[in-house]
């Protein structure tokens, strides 16, 4: 007989400027193991320089067709590549769990160079139906990420940001090496 906890696969996907070592992805990626869920963190194709087309193969080529089984966190703008693949998906598909972290669909005034890559944002119509437990994360002042954008994200999936003090944009620079909050939205 095979477990869930064995069944269960998570992936966690960076955002711009990222890569799997940064922040607090190997922290979260190493407690997910540690609960026998095995986990990845891809690295996405030049990180500094964001294509849609190259990043949305490789969330493609990461996620495929979730299940009930399937645990996705991602990170800022891996939050928008998450959620274009999701919107992207034929048929007939759920996904078990949903953390997204300074999640977002608008343009970023303190990012301009992202407005080619964001553009119009992701129709997030529906994906709440297909998403067993959501959970979005924000900080009460990200640098990069105006927290309206964040709170209007949730609102559109049907749910209220949970919010962390203090933890700026989730970077390591803004010294957050560990995320009990994404780990704690992931059930056991």
């Amino acid at each position: 007989m095979t477990s869930v906890a064995t069944r269960r696969r998570a992936s966690i996907i960076h955002g711009y400027g990222a890569t799997p070592d940064d922040h607090w992805f190997g922290w979260l990626a190493e407690r997910l193991r540690a609960d026998g869920i095995p986990t990845t963190v891809p690295a996405l194709p030049d990180p500094q320089d964001p294509d849609p087309v190259r990043w949305a193969d490789a969330v493609r080529g990461e996620l495929g067709t979730p299940d009930e089984h399937t645990v996705v966190v991602a990170h800022s703008l891996g939050s928008l590549a998450v959620l274009r693949h999701l919107r992207s998906l034929p048929g007939t598909w759920r996904l078990g769990t949903l953390v997204l972290v300074s999640g977002f669909v608008d343009r970023l005034p303190a990012l301009p160079e992202l407005d080619a890559y964001i553009g119009q944002g992701c129709d997030v119509t529906g994906l709440r139906d297909r998403v067993d437990r959501l959970t979005v994360i924000r900080s009460d002042a990200d640098p990069l990420v105006p927290t309206g954008h964040t709170d209007r994200l949730a609102g559109m999936l049907g749910v209220s940001a949970h919010i962390v003090p203090g933890a700026g944009h989730f970077l390591a620079s803004d010294g957050v090496t560990s995320l009990p909050e994404a780990r704690e939205a992931i059930p056991r």
